[in-house]
């Protein structure tokens, strides 16, 4: 292997990167398309581990006026060609920020946390307030901001900096937001999200839209949240998602620049698995971008193959917004991980509010953080609204699925998974009993599921939770069917052995329901049974070629957490 790539994984520092000459891919393009197009404010919206931060580094090394004189950090690259760029270097005044370190969902520490981070950036200026082009006033008002200060005096930090700033250095002042929604995820999560509209969408008005001594601002972040929760009434904003054209190929590694790095690494033989486990991601029209992460970490580790990127932080919202999800979620997850892909509209402004109830709202949010590429796009309908073919981004992804899925059964509840599709596969119906039993006990809650058909949370959401399971851990033995027409109705679920030799099975899953005359478990069985019979369900299995010896038709009755199986 070619020890001439030295990867310092976790470094975002731009400035350090160049230094110590450690392994970059020229993204300095970005700093001419960003200052040409010309918008005041942009935000830009990526899948972590994008390369943002990295960016956004670049960005401050480039035009702040402290790092005047430091062509070294741009000499070697393409923004260094043109003159007008190289007189540009180091002349504006730049306010740097991140709320990626806001890791907490209550609003108290949301708001010590930002306004902490504005009393340290008031601190690096705290020479130029003495100069004699400030009064007192001035100087009084500078000295307010501080961690404790009160909500108010915090909106207002940013903009009355920027007057300092522009005032001191004869020019209008470049702000850089980085992680701009973290604090709204994480608000969100922890039943916080109108305090936190209300918080930020103060703060941003007072900085970017009223700020008169803003040059140019820019924000990014993972998600494009509503401008209506915070950024109603910015009307400069620039919103650049995953689908914009502009600065396709500034965030993530095209394929010409994998292919170039794998070969300085002495690993060009893996090109094409490279391509099938890190490859998939779709920026604008520029089609297979890498994820950054993942391909330092495989070089950085000599070619091993993992789930690099999937691994780097918490799942959280996402594993949540599956699990505890409707039944088409679970179903439409069974698909994706089938490899199949999925059709459906969505916005690409993640409403936050819609999130447990919106199905449309989870796609827009699994796509705006990277785990869906858009496979096809068409404007169908009278109102010409855009529906999106979706699948799984790559392998990677798929694998972090799994994992994920596997995780909902984990521990104790996974074995006794495994031992309910043993006794299954034996044909052995009372242990199936006592480990469905077992495990409903511990899953259903994780699940939603309800105890009557007309409930709010659905028992689906059960056992289309348990298919995925299924999906998951089957797969390599035959394919897992759900909620498919067969004969003359839908099955609930259907396992179809690759080998024909082999057992096929058909669930019906229902729940003891007193309108339909059932009093007992026994009678919910009954009726499972009957529809399996009456609508035939087992016409598909034949018409693959399954003889009737070799498929076995179960019942699942279910009343709150206890099952019987028949």
């Amino acid at each position: 292997m070619n020890h001439n790539i030295v990867v310092n994984l976790g470094e975002q520092r731009f400035h350090k990167m160049i230094e110590e000459n450690k392994f970059y891919i020229d993204k300095t393009d970005f700093i001419r398309e960003w200052w040409e197009y010309g918008a005041t404010v942009t935000l830009i919206t990526r899948p972590r581990r994008f390369g943002k931060t990295l960016n956004m580094s670049m960005l401050e090394c480039f035009f702040s006026n402290k790092y005047a004189g430091r062509d070294d950090l741009f000499q070697r690259f393409s923004i260094w060609k043109e003159e007008k760029y190289r007189q540009l270097q180091g002349t504006y005044p730049v306010i740097p920020l991140s709320f990626a370190a806001v890791k907490t969902g209550n609003m108290d520490g949301i708001k010590t946390c930002v306004k902490e981070m504005i009393a340290n950036v008031y601190k690096n200026y705290k020479d130029i307030i003495t100069s004699e082009l400030f009064d007192e006033d001035d100087r009084k008002t500078f000295a307010a901001v501080q961690r404790k200060m009160d909500d108010d005096t915090a909106c207002m930090a940013l903009p009355n900096l920027c007057t300092y700033l522009s005032k001191y250095y004869g020019k209008d002042v470049i702000i850089i937001l980085d992680e701009y929604d973290t604090p709204m995820q994480e608000a969100w999560l922890a039943g916080n999200w109108d305090k936190a509209v209300e918080f930020f969408r103060l703060l941003f008005n007072h900085t970017f839209k009223t700020n008169p001594h803003l040059h140019r601002g820019i924000l990014t972040g993972i998600t494009r949240i509503s401008k209506e929760s915070i950024f109603s009434g910015l009307n400069n904003l620039d919103v650049i998602t995953t689908t914009s054209d502009e600065y396709a190929a500034a965030f993530g590694f095209t394929e010409e620049e994998v292919f170039a790095a794998l070969d300085a690494a002495g690993l060009g033989c893996e090109k094409q698995k490279v391509k099938q486990w890190y490859n998939g991601f779709t920026f604008g029209k520029v089609t297979d971008i890498y994820n950054p992460w993942s391909l330092a970490s495989f070089i950085g580790k000599n070619g091993e193959y993992k789930s690099y990127w999937a691994n780097t932080s918490s799942n959280g919202l996402v594993n949540s917004l599956i699990q505890r999800g409707n039944s088409n979620i679970k179903q439409m997850m069974e698909d994706l991980l089938s490899g199949k892909s999925i059709v459906t509209e969505l916005d690409e402004q993640v409403i936050f509010q819609q999130l447990n109830y919106n199905t449309e709202a989870v796609w827009s949010l699994l796509l705006a953080t990277g785990y869906l590429k858009v496979i096809n796009l068409e404007l169908s309908g009278r109102f010409l609204r855009p529906k999106y073919t979706l699948a799984l981004t790559n392998m990677e992804v798929e694998s972090m699925f799994e994992k994920m899925i596997q995780d909902w059964f984990g521990g104790e509840t996974m074995t006794t998974y495994n031992d309910f599709i043993y006794a299954l596969l034996q044909d052995n119906v009372t242990k199936m009993n006592t480990f469905m039993n077992k495990m409903a006990l511990h899953t259903f809650s994780s699940f939603d599921s309800g105890n009557k058909p007309s409930k709010q949370a659905e028992p689906e959401r059960f056992y289309h939770g348990f298919v995925l399971g299924m999906v998951v851990n089957l797969a390599d033995t035959c394919k897992i069917r759900s909620n498919r027409e067969s004969g003359f109705g839908r099955y609930d679920v259907m396992l179809v052995p690759h080998d024909k030799n082999r057992k096929a099975f058909i669930f019906e899953f229902k729940v003891l329901d007193p309108d339909e005359n059932e009093t007992t478990l026994e009678d919910t069985l009954a009726n499972a049974h009957a529809q399996i019979e009456e609508k035939q369900y087992e016409t598909e299995l034949i018409s693959e070629g399954f003889s009737s010896e070799n498929i076995r038709k179960y019942g699942f009755a279910f009343k709150g957490k206890t099952c019987l199986i028949g």
